[in-house]
């Protein structure tokens, strides 16, 4: 929300050469014809001619002081409601106008700025304001686009009851709308190779009979050194640690490719979008699920939280990374990078977690790239679109490039899917799920 401002407004000698400026038509004519007949009167000697001159005179000057000391006495505030809402929702514009000052206004019209993404410039009309008194007022913003777009400023246009001035300010306040992606419910399917939000990843049985019966793991950064198994340690010679006390919120990470070279067309319905909508959806369903989510781009930018390897954390900030990486995908655009090198060491870098990649077209020198991030992950799934198909140029036949990269990814354990224009990123999902298992690993929930 705004807080309530005031216009913009010069002062001293340049603010009232503004408001003389804001003489309207009728105004500059009732100054003209007093001039005029004030002269004529002081030539003619008459000086009931002379008063009604210097009447006609002083009237457009004296409304324009006023309406000039009025303007500053009006303040104004805008209300955004939500400030983030998807493409093709709505959010409210709520704007209220204070009178302060002792005196009535004169008529108000307002005008508010919008990007044109957002629908018409509202233009309000706004009957007198008594002293002390408010006005409010309201619209509706929607697109169809994702991105962040400035509301403001306000502008504020004031005249006088007999029309002879007319003022325009403008207020200092901006608000920014953000609309994200379009997400989907997705349904709760057996990926492969992770488990369930919460845990180890891995199928284990814990005893309760005491130290001896625990079964512990290795140390990692981060481990409390009070729950460390000295005993363990000393058997392994190396770090371990209570593995029933130090449950690990799973980790996924989202790559989303952005590369300029491998998506055709533009708009709602595009490729690139498609895939950033989808990206949205799966972020959003990890999150639910109590996943450790980042958000990886084909830059090598990562998009989390404060936590190791950028993952969110629980708890509230899961709330606020959820927001920042909603945020990020509202205003994510093309890459001019043509590989996905940094992408690769960014996955790399980190030895689990479930990664779920948003392909576009991929060469086979990207192909071998994407063979490369399976290696470490504790799964991988691949939604792989054809720009070809997106940009209506036809569908590739039938073990070219498209099923070959395909079965490339496949053979090195991905979980490849084709995404095809038309079909919903749930039903895909759900197809995921239904792949049969690579290399025997171990199902789990996402």
């Amino acid at each position: 929300m705004a807080a309530a401002t005031r216009p913009s407004a010069e002062s001293g000698r340049d603010g009232l050469r503004a408001a003389f400026s804001g003489l309207t038509t009728r105004g500059r004519s009732f100054l003209a014809a007093g001039i005029a007949a004030a002269v004529c009167a002081y030539v003619l000697g008459q000086g009931d001619l002379l008063r009604v001159g210097l009447l006609l005179a002083v009237l457009p000057l004296i409304c324009a002081v006023a309406l000039h000391r009025t303007q500053d006495r009006v303040t104004g505030s805008r209300r955004l409601s939500p400030v983030r809402v998807p493409a093709g929702a709505e959010a409210r514009v709520q704007l209220r106008m204070n009178n302060v000052s002792r005196l009535p206004t004169g008529l108000l019209m307002l005008q508010d700025r919008v990007p044109y993404v957002l629908g018409p410039r509202p233009r309000f009309v706004l009957d007198r304001v008594e002293a002390g008194g408010r006005r409010e007022v309201s619209y509706r913003v929607r697109s169809d686009l994702r991105g962040r777009y400035p509301l403001g400023p306000l502008q504020l246009r004031l005249t006088d009851p007999f029309g002879l001035v007319e003022l325009t300010r403008s207020f200092r306040d901006f608000d920014t709308l953000t609309v994200i992606p379009r997400t989907e419910p997705l349904p709760p399917v057996r990926l492969t190779g992770e488990s369930s939000g919460y845990g180890d990843g891995r199928q284990r049985s814990l005893a309760l009979a005491g130290d001896d019966d625990v079964i512990p793991r290795g140390y990692r950064h981060g481990d409390d050194l009070r729950r460390v198994h000295w005993r363990s340690t000393a058997r392994y010679g190396e770090l371990m640690v209570r593995r029933e006390e130090q449950p690990q919120r799973s980790r996924a990470t989202v790559l989303l490719d952005t590369r300029r070279v491998a998506f055709r067309g533009a708009g709602p319905d595009s490729a690139f979008e498609w895939a950033v909508s989808a990206a949205a959806s799966t972020l959003v369903h990890l999150l639910e699920r109590g996943f450790s989510v980042r958000l990886l781009t084909d830059t090598g930018d990562t998009v989390g939280g404060e936590g190791s390897g950028g993952y969110s954390s629980g708890g509230s900030e899961s709330a606020e990374a959820a927001g920042l990486m909603m945020d990020t995908l509202a205003v994510v655009g093309h890459s001019d990078g043509a590989g996905l090198s940094r992408a690769c060491d960014a996955v790399r870098g980190g030895n689990e977690g479930l990664l779920i990649a948003f392909f576009g077209d991929l060469d086979d020198a990207q192909a071998d790239l994407a063979a490369k991030m399976r290696q470490r992950s504790g799964a991988a799934v691949a939604f792989v679109l054809d720009s070809a198909q997106w940009s209506g140029e036809g569908r590739a036949p039938s073990g070219g490039p498209d099923e070959e990269r395909l079965r490339r990814l496949r053979e090195t354990g991905w979980t490849a899917v084709a995404a095809s224009p038309g079909v919903s990123f749930a039903e895909l999902w759900r197809h995921a799920g239904n792949a049969p298992a690579d290399r025997g690993t171990s199902g789990g929930w996402g």
